[in-house]
């Protein structure tokens, strides 16, 4: 068995009259479904810098506060069945977020060049999101 890629996502959470959590869309890209931010960690970087920096690069969200971790997932990649490790977080939102925006990943990682319809969703959401992202929601104690 090979070691698995280590990751961390986002549940970042803005509360208005109820609690909302950020996800995104990729422009042009309707099949990957909406998403929470998620990504892999560099090697050496601490878990909580990794979830800072995915927020930050996938949304330009600069300012959320790391509030504990939720839950580490196991489940393969989808499509590669390769093995991983996902720590999913809780982070607030800072206050006067906006309510939707659009953001252009710059760099040159692998989602750079590429555009996120990014928006706040209330809790519950209506719909799932990809790739079972929405496993630990459950786990937020709102």
């Amino acid at each position: 068995m090979s070691t698995p890629r280590i990751r961390v996502a986002a549940y970042v959470i803005r509360r208005r009259e109820s609690a909302e959590l950020l996800v995104f869309d990729h422009v042009g890209m309707a099949d990957a479904g909406t998403q929470v931010p998620a990504g892999g960690v560099e090697p050496g970087e601490e878990l909580s810098d990794a979830v800072l920096r995915e927020v930050a690069e996938e949304t330009g969200l600069l300012t959320a506060d790391v509030i504990r971790p939720i839950a580490v997932d196991g489940s393969p990649h989808p499509q590669t069945r390769q093995p991983r490790r996902t720590t999913f977080f809780l982070l607030r939102a800072p206050e006067g977020s906006p309510d939707a925006w659009v953001h252009r990943v710059r760099g040159d990682g692998v989602d750079a060049g590429l555009t996120f319809a990014c928006r706040f969703e209330a809790l519950p959401l209506r719909r799932s999101l990809a790739d079972g992202q929405d496993a630990w929601l459950g786990n937020l104690e709102l």
